[in-house]
């Protein structure tokens, strides 16, 4: 699965149309995740700085959406490791810093 997501986006630029963000389109601001779709598509054609100005999140939030799909398919082999990253505390931390992220990025 994953792998075909890289194909996807390695193939296809999201630059050259794709969908728009709702909530961009009905406020004029941006979500958090505007731009990730950009963001991923450079960082899978080395473009790291391209990456960056898209969206910053995407560097934080797609290692950690994999390791969070990893350790939820694999729940049962690791469960220490599944009840510390779905902690309340972190689960808070995560929606600290996307809200954060979210804000920042509108007044900047």
């Amino acid at each position: 699965m994953l792998i075909a997501v890289a194909v996807y986006y390695y193939r296809h630029d999201p630059g050259q149309g794709g969908l728009p963000c709702t909530f961009k389109l009905l406020t004029g601001y941006d979500c958090p995740g505007c731009g990730s779709q950009r963001a991923l598509h450079a960082l899978l054609h080395g473009r790291v700085a391209d990456a960056l100005h898209f969206n910053p999140l995407v560097f934080i939030a797609a290692p950690a959406a994999v390791m969070y799909i990893v350790v939820e398919a694999c729940r049962d082999r690791l469960p220490r490791m599944h009840a510390a990253i779905t902690h309340y505390y972190v689960t808070t931390a995560i929606l600290i810093i996307v809200v954060s992220y979210w804000i920042l990025r509108n007044i900047l």
